[in-house]
Formats: C-alpha cells, sequence, structure tokens
C-alpha cells in the first residue's frame, strides 16, 4: 500500500506545483486595479491615460487569460499615501485584486509597494519614480518598469556636464520623488567633476515659483535643475521663460519631462530643453502604430509611463498564460525569467531587484520652425543602454541581492 501512496501523493504534489490548471486562477478572475491620479498634476501623464492603456492590453490579449476573464478596476489616490493604501489594502483584502498597476507619487508608491508584500500580490509600478523602489525599499512583489530617478539624473546629468555646464542649483519639490531625484542627480553632477550651488524646497502642487526662482537665479548657477514633475514642472518652467532666466545665460532642465508637459506649454516655450525618457511615439512604426491607437481613445499621444503600462499589463498576462497561475512568487519568477520585446522596449530584463532595464533616450526639444506637427516636439540626442541608464545592480543596497550573492 505504501508503495502506491508515495507515487500518488508526489503525483499530486508536482500537479499543485506546476501551475498548468486553470483551477489555479484564483476566484476564476484575473484582477487589476490601477492605482493612479486621476486629478491633479500628474493626471495628465498618468490618469485616464494609464487605465486606457491598461484596459488597451488587455482587450488586445483577448480579454482572458488561460480561459479566465481578465478585469481592470481604478481609483485615484489623490497623492495622498493615507488614501492610496486605504485603497490598496480594500482591493486586496475585499476586492481580491492580484495586482496593483501605476501608482506615481513616490510617497504613495513606497507604502503600497510594502503592502503589497504583507498580501504577497503583485505592484507593476510605472508612474512612481524613486529609486528607492529597487534599492533599500526594493521588493519581491515590485517590479519598477519605465522610469527612475537614477536614469533620469544619470542621462540628462552626464549630458549636461559633458557640454561645460558644471554648476547646479535644484529646485526640488518637497516629498519623497523630489528629494531621490535630487539626491541622484546631485550624486552625478559630484562624481563628474561639478558642483552643487545650493536647493530650495517648494510644496506639492505649488503654483507660484517666483521666490524660488529667484534664489536659483541669484546662485549664478550655470544649471538650474527641475527636480520635479506634472504640473509643478510646468509652472516653473512657465514662470522662468516670463522672468527671461534663460536669457541671462542659465540653462533649465527639467529632470522629468512628459512628452504632454511640452506640449501644454509650448514648443517656444520649450525650445532647446533636455529631456530624458523611456519612449517617444515617433520612434519607429510600431510606436506610431500603438500611439494612433491610444490617441484615438484619449485625445494626447502617450506618455512614457502610459506606453510602459500597456507593456507591462501585457508580459503580466503573459507570464500568468505561461504557468496557468496568477499567484504572485510564480508570475513573478516567470516575469523575470522571459525578456521584454514588444514596441516599447527591445530585450528588457527584470532584474532581482526589481528594475526593468532597458534603453533610455536622451531628447531636446524641437525649435518652432523644426517641428512638423503638433506632437513632432522631439530630435533624439542619444539612445543610451539599460545596463548604462540604470544603476547598478550592487549599487542600490537593496537587500534583496545581498541574499543572492
Amino acid at each position: 500500500m505504501k508503495s502506491f501512496i508515495a507515487p500518488l501523493m508526489a503525483a499530486f504534489a508536482f500537479a499543485a506545483s506546476s501551475g498548468g490548471a486553470n483551477a489555479q486562477i484564483s476566484d476564476d478572475v484575473v484582477k487589476i486595479g490601477v492605482l493612479t491620479d486621476m486629478s491633479s498634476l500628474y493626471a495628465d501623464a498618468t490618469g485616464k491615460g494609464s487605465l486606457t492603456a491598461v484596459q488597451m492590453a488587455v482587450a488586445d490579449y483577448g480579454g482572458k487569460v488561460k480561459g479566465k476573464p481578465v478585469e481592470v478596476i481604478s481609483a485615484d489616490h489623490q497623492n495622498k499615501p493615507d488614501v492610496g493604501v486605504s485603497i490598496a489594502r480594500n482591493w486586496y483584502d475585499n476586492d481580491k485584486v492580484d495586482a496593483i498597476f501605476d501608482v506615481p507619487t513616490s510617497s504613495v508608491a513606497l507604502p503600497i509597494s510594502a503592502l503589497t508584500r504583507e498580501k504577497n500580490r503583485i505592484n507593476i509600478n510605472s508612474g512612481g519614480g524613486t529609486s528607492d523602489l529597487t534599492g533599500p525599499a526594493c521588493s519581491p512583489n515590485t517590479v519598477h518598469w519605465t522610469y527612475d530617478t537614477y536614469a533620469l539624473s544619470n542621462v540628462a546629468g552626464k549630458a549636461m556636464l559633458k557640454r561645460g555646464e558644471d554648476t547646479w542649483f535644484f529646485i526640488t519639490a518637497d516629498y519623497a520623488f523630489g528629494m531621490a531625484l535630487e539626491r541622484d542627480a546631485a550624486n552625478v553632477v559630484k562624481e563628474n567633476g561639478g558642483k552643487v550651488l545650493g536647493d530650495v524646497r517648494h510644496p506639492l502642487n505649488n503654483s507660484d515659483f517666483s521666490s524660488f526662482l529667484l534664489q536659483a537665479q541669484s546662485s549664478k548657477a550655470k544649471v538650474i535643475g527641475l527636480a520635479n514633475a506634472g504640473g509643478d514642472a510646468s509652472n516653473a518652467l512657465k514662470q522662468a521663460a516670463e522672468f527671461g532666466i534663460t536669457q541671462t545665460g542659465q540653462k533649465m532642465i527639467a529632470l522629468l519631462l512628459q512628452i504632454t508637459d511640452v506640449r501644454s506649454l509650448g514648443i517656444k516655450a520649450t525650445q532647446g530643453l533636455i529631456a530624458t525618457d523611456s519612449f517617444y511615439w515617433d520612434t519607429n512604426d510600431e510606436t506610431r502604430a500603438f500611439s494612433k491607437r491610444f490617441n484615438d481613445k484619449v485625445g494626447h499621444m502617450p506618455t512614457g509611463i502610459q506606453a510602459g503600462l500597456y507593456s507591462a499589463t501585457m508580459h503580466y498576462l503573459k507570464a500568468i498564460e505561461a504557468i496557468g497561475t496568477d499567484e504572485a512568487p510564480k508570475v513573478m519568477a516567470q516575469m523575470r525569467a522571459t525578456p521584454i520585446n514588444d514596441f516599447f522596449t527591445s530585450n528588457g530584463k527584470i532584474r532581482i531587484d526589481g528594475r526593468m532595464v532597458h534603453d533610455m533616450y536622451l531628447f531636446e526639444v524641437k525649435k518652432p520652425e523644426e517641428s512638423k506637427g503638433q506632437w513632432d516636439l522631439y530630435k533624439l540626442l542619444a539612445t543610451v543602454p539599460g545596463d548604462e541608464a540604470f544603476r547598478p545592480l550592487d549599487k542600490g543596497n537593496c537587500p534583496l541581492v545581498a541574499k543572492t550573492n
């Protein structure tokens, strides 16, 4: 009898771990929650466009995975950590959400990543920027998909320094993202022989930058670095143009500049600005095809964050399809084991720290006479391979890396 039971139990154990059965899709549905900024300073770069990108990917996949429906829900975290965590906790505990996507605003992204680890679900972050997500706060349950503060600073900062622009003053958003962006940019400046002459902090979602700009101007720094994003970056750039700051010889750099920001400000006001991004709609036939479909639905070309969400959703669904389960650790292992090849990136890879490594691009905003249409805004200066753009794996102080060594 024992000789019969032992192989039978082994067979059951193999079946349970192999992930091949449809029954391993929990609750007979794969549920994705898009947690984003629907109403404030990041709404254009993320918001409804982020939700649409995820919905497009699900529809293009066929609306099902392993025969089970894929459901997408969404909420506005209002850029408030307590609101975001409350929504996420309810999604995980009561709505049985399998994965939370997007999460712009680093002060919200960090606790959502921690909660996701506690609940053993999956968080694919596209909108949040802090490189701490793959550094001290790294998690086996979080993937940082699109960009981070290290890559933004590394690509644009080095380009400016090579041109001799070696003294900097930072205008920084006073929360996790701004702090991380200034920190990473300041490190690039110092490591490449430059000097940081000062910094000033401003509240999130600020409207008046006059005092901050005057402090930056009086520093006589060659470069005024904006360590902020969305509406804050737009407001600062707009007011800098009104004050004629660049006409005195100082350079402005928005370390995170979205194509929607450039379109909103206008090419005349932003011409010559350096921008680092993960995606541009007019790169090739594939990017143009996706972007046209997106534009038809949303009314503007996709930001890198939004394009990244389509890519991430597809990769997530393919992982579930491949292993037959939406169990978080197995899906994460499959995503890490599978290269990403789509319109967003070629040969992208997910490291043990959660960083999805892919090429980044250095752009310059075109002059008005160079632009051939309302979204013809960038000219490519350089393509930076992912391994050069993103922080080296052993430099981020991620505890998961130490465990693998």
